[in-house]
């Protein structure tokens, strides 16, 4: 046996030379206990083993007071089946989504500042900026004119439709269902709060109302049919105003009768899907239109569809803007059924208008941008001394900018500032915008949106509703963007 092997049981009875047939002796015979014999080192081996016994069981003892405190205060932390805290019973609060997605805005750097865009393999594109308020950009050649023609003629099999009716129904329900008096009729109406009612505050209203755009002139003939100015000052007060039912100046206007040119657009459109299984051209102008404004292709997927309009000779669309604001009491069109309300107000969260021109237009029919680039935004200031800069038919001329239809060219611009923390923020006053009459000749363009709800919160809920993919285990939902950050395409030229 080797010094370093532990001795079995029977080897510890045999002598030290390791001889088994060796008469035994009694134990202080044959162990001598001197410090070189193997006395010393069975000593050192049995310390050591007791020594090792003892560390262990320290160790487990440890452990084992470790763990039962543990249990001991889980069990005094979790309330018993007969005493819950109020806490406990409270149902879990709604899970709140992290915003884990940034919508990438392009920065316009100057007016007339040109960049270069990658949009279409073995191509590059020119993106001029047109303004910085609102942002807008302009894009020549953006399509081919094959896709012009394609999209004009897929269009036209569809079938197109009145963009505007003559007479908007259901304006009396409204009234009725939020139940406002007179005076606070008047009130909402009175924009500057002097007591009196000005032309342009009751043509905003009748615009808005019904869709039909009074002139100064069309109001005060109004007025004196209905013998509603009755010291004659142009004004009305809140007296006057009562006299007024809901629907007097619609049913004096269908009395006299509406024309097509009366009315706030006049045009024919229809919408043309671009999801899977759409022609390869309207599938290929939803990319490229991803790959321009860099957002989430969820977020431009979910979004409406291609619209395309046409405009007769004689043709217009008054200046408007393509999305309001979004308060509290109001909700998105697209995300209404995730945010769970019955409010009557409703607004479109069209984040971003792509505009394309899908012929050049013998006469008229720009794009027009009344206040672009204006210091200031005052909606008082739009209607003075009877020009009115809403009125796309008389007043183009005197917009801040026009933008002429050329084939193939896009134009966008976003509808509402930023956040400041890589979301949508208040609504861009300043893109208010309309279309001119068309002097000469027909007005083709299609119209992309890119709508996103400013609440964060509504925009997931919503995309968590209309997702064909599983939701994940963690109840987090899909992500906005999951791994679908777009390359920085855009440089300077």
């Amino acid at each position: 046996m080797s010094d370093n092997q532990e001795p079995s049981d029977a080897e510890e009875d045999a002598t030290p030379s390791g001889s088994a047939t060796s008469p035994l002796r009694r134990p202080c015979d044959r162990i001598p206990c001197n410090k070189s014999s193997v006395c010393s080192r069975s000593y050192f081996v049995v310390v050591m083993v007791f020594f090792h016994v003892y560390i262990i069981n320290v160790i487990a003892l440890l452990f084992y007071v470790h763990y039962n405190s543990g249990s001991e205060d889980a069990s005094h932390d979790a309330p018993s089946s007969n005493h819950q805290h109020p806490e406990s019973r409270r149902p879990p609060p709604k899970p709140e989504f992290l915003r884990d997605v940034s919508l990438t805005r392009i920065e316009g750097i100057r007016v007339g500042h040109v960049q270069k865009v990658s949009l279409v393999p073995s191509k590059v594109h020119e993106m001029r900026t047109l303004s910085l308020k609102p942002l807008l950009f302009e894009i020549p050649e953006f399509l081919s004119e094959d896709e012009c023609r394609v999209v004009t003629q897929l269009a036209q099999l569809k079938g197109l439709m009145e963009s505007q009716l003559m007479v908007q129904d259901g304006q009396e329900e409204l009234a009725k269902e939020l139940n406002l008096s007179p005076e606070e009729i008047f009130n909402l109406l009175d924009i500057n709060q002097d007591g009196q009612l000005q032309l342009h505050e009751i043509l905003t209203h009748s615009r808005v109302r019904d869709g039909i755009w009074l002139t100064p002139e069309n109001l005060r003939e109004i007025y004196a049919g209905l013998k509603a100015d009755k010291d004659g000052n142009g004004l009305l007060s809140l007296e006057e105003f009562r006299l007024l039912s809901n629907d007097a100046f619609q049913r004096f206007l269908l009395q006299r009768g509406v024309k097509r040119s009366q009315l706030v657009r006049n045009s024919r459109h229809t919408w043309l899907y671009q999801g899977k299984g759409a022609h390869q051209v309207l599938q290929d102008i939803k990319a490229r239109v991803t790959r321009l404004t860099r957002l989430p292709p969820a977020l431009v997927d979910l979004s409406e569809p291609l619209q395309v309009v046409r405009y007769e000779e004689g043709g217009h669309y008054h200046a408007h803007h393509d999305s309001g604001p979004v308060y509290p009491e109001t909700a998105c069109t697209h995300t209404r059924l995730a945010a769970n309300t019955s409010t009557p107000f409703e607004t479109s969260c069209r984040y971003i208008t792509v505009l394309f021109y899908l012929n050049s237009v013998e006469g008229g029919g720009e794009t027009a941008f009344p206040v672009a680039d204006n210091r200031t935004y005052d909606e008082v200031s739009l209607i003075q001394n009877d020009v009115d800069l809403l009125d796309t038919r008389r007043n183009c001329d005197k917009s801040n900018l026009k933008v002429k239809p050329t084939k193939g060219t896009a134009v966008f611009w976003y509808n509402y500032l930023s956040d400041g923390k890589g979301w949508v923020g208040e609504q861009d006053e300043y893109a208010l915008h309309g279309g001119c009459v068309v002097t000469h000749g027909t007005k083709w363009v299609a119209n992309k949106w890119i709508n996103i709800d400013p609440d964060y919160q509504r925009q997931v809920r919503y995309q968590q509703l209309v997702s064909q993919q599983p939701e994940d285990e963690d109840d987090e939902g899909p992500t906005l963007n999951p791994n679908l950050q777009s390359s920085d395409i855009h440089q300077d030229l």
